[in-house]
C-alpha cells in the first residue's frame, strides 16, 4: 500500500514522503480501515517536528512512522475478538498510530475496534474526518468539570476546530456559549455554529462586550492562556475554570494572588492522556449528535496523498478549517 511516512524529526518538505509499505493486518481486538480522508491536526505537525528515535517503529522493511490520527473510511479486516459483522462499517477514526506507527495517512490503517465508530446513515466523510481530536478535546474541556447545563462558557478562537465542536457540543449540553474571534470571516463561521455572543478579541473593550453580552463566566476553554489571560481573569465569576488544551512557545506567568481571590481552577487537558473512560464517552457522544444532525463540518481543503509535505504547511500557515488527505 501506499503511505506517507518519515524517519527523522524536521520540516515537512524535508522529511515527509510516500512509500509502498506492506498492508497492516489487524490484530485482536483491532479493525483495519481502508481509509477514506486522513484528517491533520496541529499535534502532527508537533510530532513530526519533536520525534525521537524512541517514536520511530518497524513499517515493513522501514523504521519510522506514518502520520495523522484522525479520519474516515471503511472496516474490511477484523482481528479475533471482534464481530465479523463489522466488515464494511463507514467509520471515523479516533487516537490511530497511539502505540504503533500505524497512522491514517495511508491506503489502510489499523485500530482499535473501539477507535473506529460506526459513522450514522447519511454523515459525509468530510464531517467525520473533522471529529476526532478536536471534536473529542472540546467535549473533554467541556466536561471535565461537571456538565455544563446552564452554565456560561467563553470559547477562545470559536473559528478553529476544537472552538468550533465546543460551541456545537457546548449547544448540545445546554450552556450558554459566548466566543472569542479575530476578524469577520471566523465570526461568521463561530456564529454559523451557534454561539450566543461573538467577540473580536481585538477590540479594546472585548471583556466588557463579553461581561454585557452574557455576565460572567463560569468555564473558560482557552487555547491561548498566555496571549488570553488577562482577558480571561476579567471576565471569569468566582470559582470559575479556566481550561487550556494547547501550549504557546513561552509559559504565562501566572498571577497567583488574583487566581486565589477568586477561587478560579486552571486545568490543563491533553488528548493522548484523557482518561479512557472519558474517550469512550465523547465517542459515544459525540456519535449521538451526530444522528441528530447537531454537528457541522468545518471548511475542508483536500490534498492528495502525494501533497502531504504542502498539506502539512497549510496547517502550519493557519489554513481555516480542516486539511485533508483523500485517499478515495
Amino acid at each position: 500500500m501506499r503511505a506517507a511516512f518519515y524517519d527523522t524529526p524536521g520540516p515537512a518538505r524535508s522529511v515527509l514522503r510516500v512509500l509502498d509499505v506492506d498492508r497492516p493486518e489487524p490484530g485482536p481486538g483491532q479493525v483495519r480501515v481502508r481509509v477514506a480522508l486522513s484528517a491533520i491536526n496541529p499535534g502532527d505537525m508537533f510530532m513530526r517536528l519533536n520525534s525521537t528515535a524512541q517514536d520511530f517503529q518497524r513499517v515493513g522493511e522501514h523504521t519510522g512512522r506514518i502520520p495523522h490520527q484522525d479520519g474516515t473510511g471503511t472496516i474490511d479486516a477484523v482481528g479475533t475478538g471482534v464481530d465479523p459483522s463489522r466488515i464494511g462499517e463507514r467509520v471515523w477514526i479516533w487516537m490511530a498510530g497511539a502505540g504503533h506507527p500505524w497512522g491514517t495517512a495511508a491506503q489502510w490503517t489499523v485500530v482499535p475496534s473501539d477507535q473506529a465508530v460506526a459513522l450514522p446513515d447519511g454523515i459525509s466523510d468530510e464531517l467525520g474526518a473533522c471529529l476526532g481530536i478536536p471534536a473529542m478535546t472540546a467535549h473533554w474541556c467541556l466536561h471535565a468539570d461537571g456538565s455544563p447545563r446552564d452554565r456560561t462558557v467563553l470559547v477562545a478562537a470559536g473559528a478553529g476546530a476544537v472552538g468550533h465542536y465546543a460551541i456545537e457540543l457546548g449547544r448540545i449540553a445546554g450552556a450558554r456559549i459566548a466566543t472569542t474571534v479575530s476578524g469577520p470571516e471566523k465570526a461568521k463561521l463561530a456564529r454559523a455554529a451557534g454561539a450566543d455572543l461573538v467577540v473580536n478579541y481585538r477590540d479594546a473593550d472585548a471583556a466588557q462586550q463579553i461581561l454585557d453580552g452574557v455576565g460572567p463566566v463560569d468555564r473558560i476553554i482557552e487555547v491561548s492562556l498566555t496571549d488570553n489571560l488577562e482577558l480571561d481573569l476579567a471576565v471569569t465569576g468566582p470559582g470559575a475554570t479556566i481550561v487550556t488544551y494547547a501550549a504557546q512557545p513561552d509559559d504565562p506567568t501566572l498571577p497567583v494572588f488574583r487566581l486565589m481571590w477568586s477561587n478560579l481552577v486552571l486545568r490543563f487537558a491533553l488528548f493522548l492522556t484523557e482518561p479512557r473512560d472519558a474517550l469512550l464517552r465523547a465517542a459515544a457522544e459525540i456519535t449521538a449528535a451526530l444522528r441528530e444532525d447537531a454537528l457541522t463540518p468545518l471548511p475542508v481543503h483536500s490534498f492528495s496523498l502525494d501533497e502531504v509535505a504542502a498539506a502539512h504547511e497549510a496547517v502550519e500557515n493557519g489554513i481555516i478549517g480542516k486539511a485533508v488527505l483523500d485517499l478515495r
